[in-house]
This record gives C-alpha cells, structure tokens and sequence, in this order.
C-alpha cells in the first residue's frame, strides 16, 4: 500500500510540537511492516535542509490566485530517516526559516498544498491513501475531489488525522479565489461557521477521520472551539488512536543526547548521575526531588497559571521540591517564570526556548514530569517521561487520561488532578513530595513506568486497519 503523509512539519526537518515527532516516526514504523509510506512537506530553510544532500524530482508551477508561481520537488538522498521525505519548494513563500507566525501563512500553506496536489497528478502510478495532518493540509482532499484541474485523484482514498483542533486555519470568502477553479455545487464542502474552513472541510471530505488519542475524540464533541456539531454528526467515520512515540529515538538506555545510559532494570545509579548533572548545570539542589515542566508557554499548556502555582507550591513546601521550566512562548509568561529566579535561588530556574539535547537531558534527570494542560489531545511528553523512569504529574484530560493511572489507583504510576488550577497544581506537587520521600514506592512506580510499551510497534497495525477499511471496502 503506497501512503502519501502531507504535513506542514515532521522531525528532524522541522517540528513545532508532537505533530512533528508522529509524522517524524509512523512512516518509519509502517515502512518496517511492509508498506510504502513517505511525507511531503514545505522546505523551510532549516539546519537539517542545509547539512542534508537532496535530489530534485520534479518542477512544476500552478496558480495561487491571479499568480503564478513555480514549485520544487526534492528528496532526501540517503533514506536515513527510513522513509522518502520530499519537500516543496516555493520561492517567496516557504524559503523561510520559521515553520508559522509568518502574516502569510495562509498563502504559504494553500500553496504548499496546491503543489502537493498539482504535483500527485504527474505520478505514474497513484497512492492508495493520502493522510493528511491537521488544518494546514486540511483542503487537499477539497482540491482531489472537487477542483477541475485535479479530478483524476477524486478516486482516491484520504484520511485526516487531528492532532489540535484548537486551530482551524479559517479563510474568508473574499479569498476563495486562492483555491484552483471547484465545483460551486460544492460550496457546502468548504465552508463552516461563514468561512472557508479548511479543518471542517477536511472532516466532511475525507473517508476517515483519525484523533490522537480516544478520549480526545469524545471530548471533541463538546469542546473543539465551534465544531462540536461537526464531529457529532461526522462520528461514524471518526476513531481515536493512541500515538505512540519513536523507541529507537527515546531511550534512555542508547540516547546519545545523554551522558549516563539506563534501563528499567538498573536505572537508580545512572538516572542519579544524570540528576547530579543537570541540577549542577542549573544550580538546583540535588537533594530534593526535580519536577521539570517542558513545552510551550501558552494557555492551552495552562502555563499561565505556572508561576504563580509554583510560587505557593514553594512557599507551601518551604521549598521542599525543584522546579525547572522549559520552554518559549508568551512574553508575559516568561518574564513571570524568570522573575521566579530571584526569589527561589537553588530551587529554581528556567530555559526559555527549546533546545532537543537540554530537553533530553531532563527527561533523564528529573524525577517528575508537570503537565497542566487545559487542553491535551494526546501528549507525547507524558510518554518520553514514562520511558524515561520520570513520573507524570498530569491534568487528567485527553492523551493524558488515556496514558496515566494515579498512583492511588490499582496499577497506579503517575498523579493525575482535576482542574487546571493552582490549587490542583499544588496538591500535586505536595503528593510529589511526599511520594518521594518513600524510596520503595518511587522505586516501584518507576520500574512500572519504564515497563510500559508505548512504541509505534503496539500502533501502527492500528493505522494499516483503518487504512485497509477505506482502501479495500
């Protein structure tokens, strides 16, 4: 089966967050079980672009609106990442560093998209699915089935798998000449809430709709920002499925990104060694226990409550834990988090952006893992801390809901709470604390921690069923 993943970032290219890691590993895991899956991206002007040799496959050009542009097809030389991953290039529009926050964006990623499209009906022999992620891919199956130029893939299978449906990527109709001449009988297959709406549009068109985790599924159905009634109407062809996460990239026993290797059979001394070493490098107190919060600092995160939860957390505890915060995001949230610095030395400190090795290096050292989160389709953290013999500390909603037991519940290993407030967080926080204190239950929870399969091994026959229900029916 020949699967094409249309993506706006995948790892190690470029990766804003969890979409880029699953589109970064289940190609490589559904090519190991026999099937032809590659990924189509926009080039971005990234490191792994520049230290990476490249073979151009095709040239085209299409329109966006009234211009028209030329597009670039390459392909990654080596089949390092164990699947092909091809890039469109588009002067002006995608030959820039940043994956989003561009005022273009909607420009860049309809004609990311339109090459996608224009570029699928060279090939010689077609895909059996089309898999797009979220809704900067979300009108290539409007533009398959309904725009005149591309007709001859209206027969092929495609599905969407939803990974935030916090953005819907809307469009207003006095920009609709952006999308190649479509059937206007089929204005009903773009549109929602008044607006071109290219996620909405992707759920009415495709064969199947995919969510990253089940319980973010159902709770799409009363809080998907303005498409509850879409996914209520539309659930007879959504699923949830559980990402998994890269084994061969996350594990503590081979990461090259850290200096003391460790399984879940000798992980006491070696995790030690790699707390030592990042409480020296940040200047916390080995002693104590380390809860490490990683990601981005914006609301859905819940990181505008952070820091103050942490400063009643510290008060409450005469500073009895660690914090180390790690991420980028809202000013104001990481002016109040580095303030924090001045009022708790030696139990607190901050890295505002994101580096991969520092954020591995945590994983390794800390004891704990905070995840606030308001919202929480699936988390993938949860999951790297988990394989990392780090508790989860974890709001209980979506992923999270599905991948952590409280520790006070049978088969327990991680503290879930219920609300994402300061006084849930401190809670918590107080459970951490004293739950470390008890060397043999810690020990226990980590050992069942680090037992748990969460690789795209246990998913992705997942995937190849849902394909083989579209493809073959």
């Amino acid at each position: 089966m020949r699967i094409v993943h249309v993506s706006a970032e995948c790892y190690p290219m470029a990766k804003a967050g969890g979409l880029g890691d699953v589109v970064g590993a289940l190609p490589k895991y559904q090519q190991k079980i026999g099937q032809q899956a590659m990924v189509v991206m926009p080039m971005y002007r990234t490191s792994f672009l520049e230290k990476t040799s490249w073979d151009v496959v095709h040239k085209g050009d299409a329109f966006l609106g009234n211009w028209q542009f030329n597009y670039t097809i390459i392909q990654e030389q080596s089949g390092q990442l164990g699947y092909p991953l091809y890039l469109v290039d588009i002067h002006g529009l995608l030959d820039r560093p940043k994956i989003y926050g561009y005022k273009d964006d909607t420009d860049r990623f309809i004609g990311f998209q339109i090459a996608v499209v224009d570029w699928l009906t060279s090939w010689k022999e077609a895909p059996d699915v089309v898999h797009c992620h979220d809704h900067q891919a979300g009108l290539v199956p409007f533009m398959m089935k309904y725009c005149y130029a591309y007709q001859q893939l209206a027969s092929i299978k495609t599905i969407l798998t939803i990974h935030n449906a916090q953005y819907h990527g809307t469009i207003g109709w006095d920009r609709t000449n952006l999308i190649p001449k479509w059937d206007s009988l089929k204005r009903g297959m773009l549109e929602w809430d008044g607006c071109i709406h290219p996620l909405a549009s992707a759920i009415k068109c495709v064969d199947k709709v995919t969510t990253v985790s089940p319980t973010y599924l159902q709770q799409l159905k009363y809080q998907s920002n303005g498409l509850e009634a879409l996914f209520e109407y539309e659930q007879g062809k959504c699923i949830g499925i559980l990402n998994g996460i890269d084994n061969e990239v996350w594990n503590p026993d081979t990461d090259p990104m850290i200096n003391y290797h460790y399984h879940f059979q000798n992980f006491e001394h070696e995790k030690q060694k790699n707390k030592l070493e990042i409480c020296t490098k940040f200047h916390l107190d080995f002693n104590k226990p380390l809860i490490v919060f990683i990601g981005r600092l914006v609301h859905e995160k819940a990181a505008d409550i952070l820091p103050g939860a942490i400063q009643h957390a510290l008060d409450k505890t005469n500073c009895g834990a660690n914090f180390l915060m790690i991420g980028a995001g809202e000013t104001q949230v990481e002016s109040a988090l580095n303030y924090l610095v001045q009022l708790y030395p030696g139990v607190y400190n901050t890295y505002i952006g994101y580096d991969e090795k520092i954020g591995h290096e945590a994983y390794a050292a800390a004891d704990f893992l905070l995840m606030p989160s308001r919202i929480e389709p699936c988390g993938l953290n949860q999951m790297y801390a988990l394989r990392y013999g780090t508790i989860p500390m974890v709001r209980d909603t979506g992923g999270l809901h599905d991948t952590v037991i409280d520790m006070g519940d049978e088969g327990g290993f991680g503290i879930r709470f219920l609300n994402a407030n300061e006084a849930d967080i401190v809670h918590a926080i107080e459970r951490a604390i004293e739950v470390y204190k008890h060397k043999s239950k810690m020990k226990q929870m980590i050992t069942d921690a680090m037992s748990i399969d969460h690789s795209w091994e246990s998913v992705v026959n997942t995937y190849q069923s849902v394909y083989e229900s579209i493809v073959l029916n």
